[in-house]
């Protein structure tokens, strides 16, 4: 399988010297979900941010595609943040609306992914009229209308009810099912990671580098039994392990 994002060697160190990363490497396939997992403060978020261009690293590769071909990338942010004086349709717009998109044209692209995530009666609500859950399922729209090839998630639920948080968890699964965008999912939660993901890379204390990665042979469409089933509790155990592990490591 081709990688469609890619770190190798990747060091940053910020401002007043601290070590974020030291010799990351991950390669993400084209197609695949991805669940980055690790303790708070070990780099999941600087690596999400290299990937999408907002930061640069100190040495090592980034690559994203292929050197002539650009890929359609989005960022879903782990709150929502949603224009607050605008519809819902229209912060579903902003992209298309930056990339030259009419307001008219963006019609036809906006009402089928507002339908997909379930917020086709909201499309002229506005965000303080959603619940949570209601406004991450825009933040997602508002990532999936360019059509990406690549989907970074930084967190999305987290700050989410148990019960919204798991069907969030489902659709997001049946989305990329239906569409096989590249997906890098970060996440503290290894029931998460393990529920989405086809293989969990667990990241070690700061500073962060890959540690440990675990496939999850699971069953696709995956259900709620899956949660349950023998093989899950085991995926989650080993991550747990493999956390434990990077906690106990001295840091740099």
């Amino acid at each position: 399988m081709a990688a469609a994002v890619e770190l190798r060697g990747v060091v940053r160190r910020f401002r007043r010297g601290v070590l974020a990363l030291a010799g990351v490497d991950l390669a993400v396939g084209a197609g695949e979900f991805v669940a980055l997992l690790g303790p708070s403060g070990c780099g999941k978020t600087t690596v999400l941010r290299l990937l999408a261009g907002l930061d640069s690293a100190d040495a090592g590769t980034v690559r994203v595609g292929e050197a002539a071909t650009a890929p359609v990338l989005s960022y879903v942010f782990q709150d929502a943040t949603l224009m607050p004086w605008a519809r819902v349709f229209d912060n579903v717009w902003l992209p298309l609306r930056i990339g030259g998109v009419s307001r008219a044209a963006a019609e036809e692209k906006i009402a089928p992914v507002l339908q997909a995530v379930g917020l086709a009666e909201f499309a002229q609500a506005l965000p303080h009229e959603l619940s949570g859950g209601m406004k991450m399922r825009a933040s997602i729209a508002r990532a999936l209308v360019t059509q990406p090839d690549v989907l970074l998630l930084d967190e999305p639920f987290a700050a989410l009810d148990e019960i919204t948080r798991q069907r969030l968890n489902r659709d997001l699964l049946e989305l990329w099912q239906r569409q096989r965008f590249t997906c890098v999912f970060v996440t503290h939660s290894v029931f998460e990671a393990a529920f989405l993901a086809q293989r969990l890379l667990v990241m070690s204390a700061r500073p962060g580098r890959v540690i440990a990665e675990l496939p999850v042979a699971a069953p696709q469409p995956r259900s709620g039994a899956w949660r349950t089933d023998a093989r899950y509790l085991e995926i989650c155990r080993a991550a747990s392990a493999a956390l434990e592990s990077g906690l106990a490591e001295p840091a740099a």
